[in-house]
């Protein structure tokens, strides 16, 4: 009978409390609100918000004026609300020019490249991977090889295995890769975009990560005509004439706040609410002609909802504490989460959860999309916190787009840091959804306000919970994640 008792104590001091709290964020969390700071970060004068230009300035200073209204603790290291991220500008090389056989090839990208000029047979080589090398010479040498490997041969899968084709090419001598690529023109289009166009990355620390690089080529290769004929005559004539990229320093920042516990133990555990505040700047007009990009639902919803946090916990505070970050860079190659990972403000081993939020859009109004949802033991307080305003938390429906790995989360979980992220609802990646991505017609007034309510007090709930639980977030038992749990945490 006192068993009974205390159980039903617990149930009504606990449904008292999800009831006040959920009072309180009705209260804070509103659709005018929630408009004044999309309008305002997805508003032309921003210009898309394109990293180290300086309209991401002024909505990096935006968000730091957001935080200081609230009541929000600076950067303790800077007293602002800044982190400085450095990084390195990468210019297109001024010579890129390619043969084979005689015959000029126009789609072609430089990941990497060095000052090359050479005219004389090259190798072919497979797909470039350890075992194509046994029993080859090829100091010296251009080697011809495919993209991917024999399992996956697509743009991505290509990608993620340049640095091991890179290592392997530099240890045997290689002077050069010219890798063919069986992509199609929408998927051409993105990748010469995105390496014949500048490009940023974390800059260098010291001298000796300055290291010669080798020339890493990619060939637009539609249907693998070209590499079939390579392979087929295993010699190949080429020339090749390339020079080495142009490169110029530029300082970013995340934007960062401190939100302290009010548990004398556990303020000592911080959840992050993290999102990226950048997008794409200016780009190819649409049909209407306009140029820019404006990233309402990327990421402007996504930075509104920590923003949305911390204005919360800034007057309702949890047990533990809470560090808000809003990265720059993401559009670039999670830049600035990168940067905040290798210089993190406070130890990363006081970090228990990273919330992060991501966006691209929705195509269903009554989900919230968690990417990542089952991998944490924050799970049931995710659903909750969804059910309590008429939504239902759900999984990533789209694993094939590897999403999980593709936000500023991911850095984050690698150290071990449970870090799903909280995105708007989908059930498919089409449709409304890569309808508005990275589109000049993701805007402000093209988003459903009342809908945004719900999403944004789900979040808050769900950060709630997770932060007054007497019991610290972990990975689901068996993540890959789990191993870099225990090193961080040491348990």
């Amino acid at each position: 009978m006192k068993h009974l008792l205390y159980c039903l104590t617990v149930l009504f001091i606990t449904s008292c409390f999800a009831q006040d709290t959920k009072t309180q964020i009705e209260t804070t969390i509103t659709s005018d609100v929630i408009k004044g700071h999309i309008y305002f970060l997805a508003d032309d004068l921003l210009k898309g918000r394109e990293t180290g230009t300086p309209e991401n300035k002024i909505a990096a200073a935006y968000l730091a004026n957001q935080l200081r209204t609230y009541g929000v603790k600076p950067n303790p290291e800077t007293g602002d609300f800044y982190q400085e991220v450095k990084l390195q500008k990468e210019s297109a090389p001024t010579t890129l020019e390619l043969k084979l056989n005689d015959v000029s090839i126009k789609n072609l990208v430089a990941l990497s490249s060095s000052n090359v000029d050479f005219s004389g047979n090259a190798m072919y080589l497979g797909y470039g991977l350890e075992k194509d090398y046994a029993g080859q010479d090829t100091k010296g040498k251009v080697l011809l090889i495919k993209a991917g490997s024999e399992d996956t041969k697509d743009a991505r899968a290509s990608f993620r295995l340049r640095s091991q084709k890179e290592e392997l090419a530099q240890k045997n001598g290689a002077l050069a890769i010219i890798e063919f690529l069986d992509a199609k023109d929408n998927m051409w289009s993105f990748i010469d975009h995105n390496f014949n166009e500048p490009r940023l990355s974390v800059a260098k620390n010291n001298a000796s990560e300055d290291s010669k690089e080798l020339t890493y080529i990619w060939v637009q290769d539609l249907g693998a005509d070209l590499i079939s004929e390579v392979s087929t005559n295993k010699k190949s004539q080429v020339t090749l004439k390339t020079s080495t990229k142009l490169l110029s320093d530029i300082t970013s920042q995340n934007v960062v706040g401190i939100v302290e516990g009010t548990d004398p133990q556990l303020k000592n555990e911080y959840i992050i609410y993290s999102a990226h505040y950048d997008h794409v700047g200016i780009g190819t007009p649409d049909e209407t002609g306009d140029t820019i990009y404006n990233g309402a639902r990327d990421n402007a919803v996504g930075t509104t909802t920590v923003l949305s946090m911390a204005e919360h916990l800034a007057k309702h505070p949890t047990k533990r504490s809470a560090l808000f970050i809003l990265f720059t860079g993401e559009e670039k190659g999670l830049l600035g989460s990168q940067y905040y990972v290798d210089n993190p403000i406070l130890p990363l081993n006081q970090m228990v959860y990273c919330f992060n939020s991501d966006n691209a859009g929705y195509n269903d109004k009554s989900l919230a999309t968690i990417i990542g949802l089952p991998r944490t033991t924050a799970e049931q307080h995710i659903k909750n916190a969804a059910k309590t305003f008429g939504i239902t938390a759900v999984d990533d429906p789209a694993p094939e787009q590897g999403l999980f790995d593709r936000s500023d989360n991911v850095h984050f979980a690698k150290k071990g840091i449970p870090s799903p992220t909280f995105s708007l609802g989908f059930t498919a990646f089409n449709g409304d959804v890569t309808k508005y991505y990275h589109r000049p017609g993701d805007e402000a007034d093209s988003l459903d306000y009342d809908y945004l309510e719900q999403f944004f007090r789900a979040y808050v709930m769900a950060g709630t919970l997770i932060g007054n639980d007497p019991v610290t977030p972990t990975w689901t038992k068996g993540d890959k994640y789990e191993e870099a749990a225990k090193e961080l945490y040491g348990n």
